[in-house]
């Protein structure tokens, strides 16, 4: 039978160098992300470039109703999954109170919901075939408070416990749990999350092409904690030297200054 490795958020950023990264391995893939013509686009490329069979789904996972359709037909399906990559995920910044709630839930549904219906679903999917790993995408922000940045952080907060609850449960079952907490990053990220992106990102920063590579090798090896880069590693360090206000007031004053909107 064939398997498949499914990589959500696959249009760009982390996701998309996952992706890439993978089928560089031979792996064949399903894409999933909202776009259809850049799937579809990356799939051709990724069949002719690395002869790997590429199959794309257009969905916006943050739409729960979609989410289910999604979800009802990997358990209807006949596909086997052996690597989730859970990629998808957005940012946003600024003052909670001036907030939309709308863009708020948004980010609740997409980065906390989504991940982990799709863990719960596919997961068990694994299970039924005798094993498969899973890989979700926090962030350093998960480690500590991000004030200016507080449901973001909280969200990657959710995603590092979660990923690191259910690699225990679930490590008799054959299904391997992994996080990936990645720095800053040199993608569209800070942009779309409305954050100066030349005050976060600079030319020793990775690259999403270099978290992805690092990320495949550490995956082999199948770490539970997934760092790129040794200033990023130092970083998750500080509450453990500093006291929580300490910490809370550092990033604030950082996050503060570096808001764009």
């Amino acid at each position: 039978m064939t398997r498949y490795a499914m990589v959500t958020g696959a249009s760009s950023g982390i996701g998309l160098a996952m992706a890439e990264a993978l089928a560089r391995r031979g792996r064949n893939l399903i894409l999933v992300a909202r776009h259809r013509e850049m799937l579809e686009s990356i799939a051709i490329e990724f069949t002719q470039r690395f002869g790997v069979e590429v199959l794309f789904r257009a969905c916006d996972l943050g739409e729960p109703l979609r989410l289910s359709g999604f979800l009802l037909e990997l358990e209807e399906g006949s596909r086997s999954i052996d690597l989730l990559v859970n990629c998808a995920g957005i940012g946003n910044s600024g003052p909670f109170l001036a907030q939309e709630w709308a863009q708020e839930q948004d980010l609740l549904d997409l980065n906390v919901l989504a991940l982990t219906r799709l863990c719960h679903t596919v997961g068990n999917l694994m299970a039924v075939q005798g094993g498969g790993q899973i890989l979700n995408v926090a962030s350093i922000m998960g480690f500590q408070p991000g004030p200016w940045m507080s449901t973001y952080a909280a969200s990657k907060a959710y995603v590092l416990h979660f990923s690191e609850g259910l690699r225990e449960e679930l490590h008799k079952t054959g299904v391997k749990i992994s996080v990936l907490c990645p720095g800053p990053t040199r993608t569209a990220f800070f942009r779309t999350a409305q954050l100066d992106a030349g005050k976060f990102t600079h030319d020793d920063h990775m690259t999403a092409e270099e978290v992805a590579l690092y990320t495949v090798r550490a995956l082999d090896k199948n770490r539970a904690v997934i760092i790129p880069g040794w200033r990023n590693r130092l970083q998750t360090r500080l509450p453990r030297f500093a006291s929580r206000w300490m910490t809370r007031k550092l990033w604030g004053s950082m996050l503060k200054s570096r808001t764009s909107v």
